[in-house]
């Protein structure tokens, strides 16, 4: 029998037996002494050692429940949210206590890299709902990622977008390791206090079923939730809706009213006209209703309308509903200009690789129009402006522009449109010119912004320099929702500014122009809300062209009324088409 301090077989956990100790002894290697944990540290100091296992524990406890209870939306984080009991944690308790060692262990790796895997993606839902109100596409929107990067370089900097990149991908590995990591850790305790952990997932298992019978909440949120699995099956059913958006979108590509329409007998109501079909980055309903915003807009768009009157011109304005808000310029393009309703990537590529006609590409067939395109926006090789129609491109490279980039905008507004004048419309002896025009400084993050300065005095645009050094910077802007949205308003007064006085100064009796915001602007400035109307105005001289939308019902003037028409944007082009074609 052994003694108080009897040996034991390090094998079998048994008392050491007769036999094993009458072997007859001989040399024995040397023995390693071993240091259990942390270097010996679990064994010195024991109870520090105690309260780390349990920190440690606790803290993956509350890595995985904060991962299953995140809302994938800013305005939903909320205290509250997080004091509930999410039905999927305790079916996966339920499930790491049945399974046996080995493929306990391996279920707890999957399914923590799973879990943190979905907490990156709600962390990137957030960050599209505060930029395009909406979350991030699984199917379409990859593409936009470096987009994002070309952003952060215009903003920060080359080393700035570096470092956030490198940054972003290193957080993105650690939440993966670590969250894989605590749910072995708690699979494992879960093993090693089996009795008890039971017990406890039965009592959290009733509770869930009696709160969420009973429809329990805490602070306005229910405290047995599904969410997570909620969350999942809305991805689920997202990602199939866009695999299947394809063939929805190639069935209404060929549907056109105008395709067999004779060349001669299209725009028939604007021959002889210079047509400007102007784009304001931006431009949305906010800055006209917002109470903040509304009277220092109100006061830009009256001195407008004062300026346009002066030199001759009146104008019409409606709402249009964009397909896009916080970004994605160019698909509200492209809808506008399609007659499509083209919402995600996919779709803007199919129809750019189509032959489907647009309202440029229309103005080209006729042969009566001088087709170009001022985008200022675009600094690479754009290969999809061929496919809207436009004879001839100005990009930022182009534009004879010498100054400095304001943030994202490479040329200021009024500079872009004095190189329109210079470059197309103050040619004598010229065709007619269809040109779509995107005004670009209005474009995130607002900071700095050009301002207007005397038209002769423009050159080559060296004079933004010291503009540009008197202006604000993001970094500062963007820490204030208050500043943002300040800085967005005076963007806009800018452009509205830039094409009025470009209109009174060098419009004529064959001028029309109409201008349109392309989408809504981020959160930060429309304060979440879900409307994403855009104003649109038709502005000419002569009294024949704004009678041919006299149905319209549209306001007189530059801001139209709250309760004006409101159209989806891809209902526009077979509008205006109609109203200038020859039945009219």
């Amino acid at each position: 029998m052994p003694d108080g301090d009897g040996d034991v077989n390090p094998d079998t956990d048994e008392p050491a037996t007769d036999a094993a100790a009458a072997e007859p002894s001989g040399p024995t290697p040397p023995v390693r002494p071993t240091r259990p944990g942390w270097f010996g540290w679990r064994r010195k100091y024991p109870r520090v050692a105690a309260g780390v296992r349990i920190g440690v524990t606790v803290l993956a406890a509350v890595l995985v429940l904060v991962a299953l209870l995140i809302p994938n939306r800013l305005d939903r984080l909320t205290l509250e949210s997080f004091f509930r009991i999410p039905v999927e944690a305790v079916f996966l308790a339920a499930v790491l206590l049945v399974l046996p060692s080995r493929p306990r262990r391996i279920t707890a790796v999957v399914t923590g890299a799973f879990v943190g895997l979905s907490a990156i993606l709600k962390c990137v839902d957030m960050g599209f709902y505060q930029t395009l109100a909406r979350p991030f596409d699984l199917v379409f929107d990859w593409v936009l990622l470096s987009d994002a990067a070309d952003f952060l370089k215009d903003s920060f900097g080359r080393t700035g977008e570096l470092l956030a990149v490198i940054g972003v991908i290193v957080l993105a590995v650690a939440v993966l390791v670590v969250s894989a990591l605590a749910m072995v850790r708690l699979a494992d305790v879960l093993a090693r206090h089996r009795p008890l952990a039971v017990r406890s997932t039965l009592v959290l298992a009733v509770a869930w079923i009696i709160c969420f019978t009973m429809g329990v909440q805490y602070g306005g949120v229910t405290v047995a939730t599904k969410g997570y699995t909620q969350y999942l099956a809305n991805r689920v059913q997202y990602v199939r809706d866009g695999l299947g958006d394809a063939e929805v979108f190639k069935k209404q590509l060929p549907v056109d009213a105008f395709a067999n329409t004779p060349s001669d007998q299209l725009l028939t109501g604007l021959r002889g006209k210079d047509v400007m079909l102007t784009f304001i980055e931006s431009y949305g309903r906010v800055a006209i209703d917002d109470p903040t915003m509304a009277p220092e807009i109100d006061k830009t768009l009256a001195e407008g309308n004062a300026r346009l009157k002066s030199a001759g011109f009146a104008a019409r304005s409606g709402w249009l509903r964009s397909p896009v808000t916080g970004a994605g310029s160019w698909l509200a393009h492209s809808t506008f200009l399609s007659g499509l309703w083209v919402k995600n990537q996919q779709r803007y590529r199919t129809l750019t690789t189509s032959d489907r006609a647009t309202l440029t590409s229309y103005f080209q067939k006729t042969g009566a129009w001088r087709t170009v395109g001022i985008v200022p926006g675009v600094r690479k090789s754009w290969p999809e402006g061929k496919y809207f129609g436009l004879d001839h491109i100005y990009d930022s490279t182009h534009l004879g522009y010498q100054g400095p980039y304001f943030s994202w905008t490479p040329v200021p507004d009024q500079f872009s449109l004095e190189a329109f004048q210079k470059l197309e419309h103050g040619k004598k002896n010229r065709d007619p010119i269809m040109a779509e025009i995107i005004l670009a400084s209005s474009h995130n993050p607002w900071s700095p912004i050009a301002h207007m300065v005397d038209w002769k005095d423009l050159g080559d645009g060296k004079v933004f320099y010291k503009i540009k050094k008197e202006g604000t910077n993001p970094t500062e802007v963007w820490k204030s929702a208050k500043r943002v949205r300040t800085e967005y308003r005076k963007a806009i007064q800018y452009s509205l500014d830039s094409l009025t006085e470009w209109m009174q100064r060098y419009g004529d009796d064959n001028t029309v122009l109409v201008f349109l915001g392309d989408h809504q602007p981020v959160p930060t400035v429309t304060g979440g809300t879900a409307n994403r109307d855009v104003p649109i105005t038709i502005v000419a001289r002569d009294p024949k062209v704004l009678a041919k939308v006299s149905d319209w019902g549209w306001t007189e003037g530059l801001k139209p009324a709250a309760n004006a028409p409101e159209w989806g944007m891809n209902k526009f082009r077979d509008r205006f088409m109609t109203a200038y074609g020859p039945q009219s």
